[in-house]
C-alpha cells in the first residue's frame, strides 16, 4: 500500500477506534488493515498503537503521527478544493491564440464583450499566423482556420470564414474589372502567403464548376492587413476574409468582384490541449465564440456592438 493510503487508513483507524469498522469504511478485510498497520509501524520503526482485548490506545509517537497526518489530510483537501474551484469558475487568466488579422479585427472585440460578462477573466492574447504548440506555449484555447490535422487535441467547430475578391475603384478604373476568374491571370494580384497554395486562387461557379487560376502581382506577404492596405491603395486585386473586407466595402473603398464565383470558406475551430476535464472558463469562451460566429450577421456585423440576444 502506498504512503498516502497508509496515512488515510491510520487516520480512519484512530478516529473509528475499531479495526473492523476501518476495514468496512476502507472496503478492505480486517486482516488486511491489521497487516498494513503493522507494516506502517515497521517502516517507521516505532509502535503507534498499543492493542489488547479491551481495545487500543495511541502511543506518544502515534498521537504525534496522527496530528501530522491530519494536517496532511487537510492540505490535500484544500488542494482538491482549489483546483476544483479553478475548474468551475469563469475567472482568472485565459491564454488564447489566433491568427493575427482575426485577433486584431474580431477576437479582441469579442474578448472585451466576454470580459464585460465575466469580469474575473483576464485575456492573454497571442496573435500568430503560425500553428503554435498549445502545451509548449501554455495556450488554453486557439482559434484555427482550415481543416484540422488529426491530433489528441480537443476541438469544437465555431463556424465558417468566407473570403471575397476585391479591388479599389481606382485600380478598376485603371485596369478594368475581371469578368471571370480566368481573367485574373492578366491582372495585378496581391498574394497572401499564409494560406496553402497561395498563388492559385480557387473558385466555384453557381453551377458548381470549379476554376483554379494562377495569379501574380506586385506584392506577396504573410500579413493580411498589408494585403488590405495594398488593395485600398489601388495596387491590385486581393482575396480577403469577408470580416476584414466588409468595412471597406461598406464605405465603397473596395468593390467586391466575381460575385457569381465563390471562394472556399475556411472551417473555423477552437482547439484546446485535451478533450477531457476542460476548465469551465475555456468552455464558456468557446460557447460564446460559437454564438458569435453562428450569428447570421457574421462576418458582416459590427463586432463592437454585436452580442447574442
Amino acid at each position: 500500500m502506498d504512503k498516502l493510503t497508509g496515512l488515510q487508513l491510520f487516520v480512519r483507524l484512530v478516529e473509528s477506534g475499531s479495526f473492523s469498522r476501518t476495514a468496512r469504511d476502507m472496503k478492505l478485510s480486517q486482516p488486511t488493515v491489521t497487516k498494513h498497520i503493522a507494516a506502517l509501524e515497521s517502516r517507521l520503526g516505532v509502535r503507534l498503537l498499543n492493542r489488547n482485548t479491551r481495545g487500543m490506545r495511541l502511543t506518544e509517537a502515534g498521537a504525534l503521527y496522527y496530528e501530522r497526518c491530519k494536517i496532511i489530510e487537510r492540505e490535500l483537501e484544500a488542494a482538491d478544493r482549489l483546483v476544483t474551484n479553478l475548474g468551475e469558475d469563469i475567472s482568472g487568466p485565459l491564454r488564447v491564440a489566433c491568427p493575427a488579422g482575426l485577433g486584431r479585427h474580431v477576437i479582441l472585440q469579442l474578448a472585451r464583450e466576454f470580459m464585460a460578462r465575466n469580469p474575473g477573466v483576464r485575456f492573454d492574447l497571442q496573435l500568430d499566423d503560425h500553428t503554435l504548440n498549445l502545451l509548449e506555449h501554455g495556450i488554453d484555447v486557439a482559434v484555427r482556420m482550415g481543416r484540422l490535422a488529426d491530433s489528441a487535441l480537443g476541438s469544437r467547430q465555431l463556424g465558417l470564414n468566407p473570403w471575397v475578391t476585391v479591388a479599389s475603384p481606382s485600380y478598376l478604373e485603371r485596369q478594368g474589372m475581371p469578368a471571370t476568374p480566368e481573367a485574373l491571370a492578366t491582372h495585378d494580384c496581391l498574394v497572401y502567403s499564409s494560406v496553402q497554395d497561395d498563388q492559385r486562387w480557387h473558385y466555384q461557379s453557381t453551377d458548381e464548376h470549379a476554376v483554379a487560376v494562377s495569379v501574380r502581382g506586385p506584392l506577396r506577404t504573410n500579413d493580411v492587413d498589408s494585403i488590405l492596405a495594398a488593395a485600398l491603395a489601388g495596387m491590385g486585386i486581393a482575396i480577403l476574409p469577408a470580416y476584414l473586407a466588409h468595412p471597406a466595402i461598406a464605405r465603397e473603398a473596395l468593390v467586391p468582384l466575381l460575385s457569381e464565383f465563390a471562394l472556399p470558406a475556411q472551417p473555423m475551430h477552437a482547439v484546446y490541449p485535451s478533450p477531457r476535464l476542460v476548465p469551465t472558463k475555456v468552455l464558456a469562451w468557446i460557447e460564446f465564440m460559437q454564438t458569435q460566429f453562428g450569428d447570421p450577421r457574421w462576418p458582416t456585423c459590427d463586432w463592437e456592438m454585436a452580442a447574442p440576444r
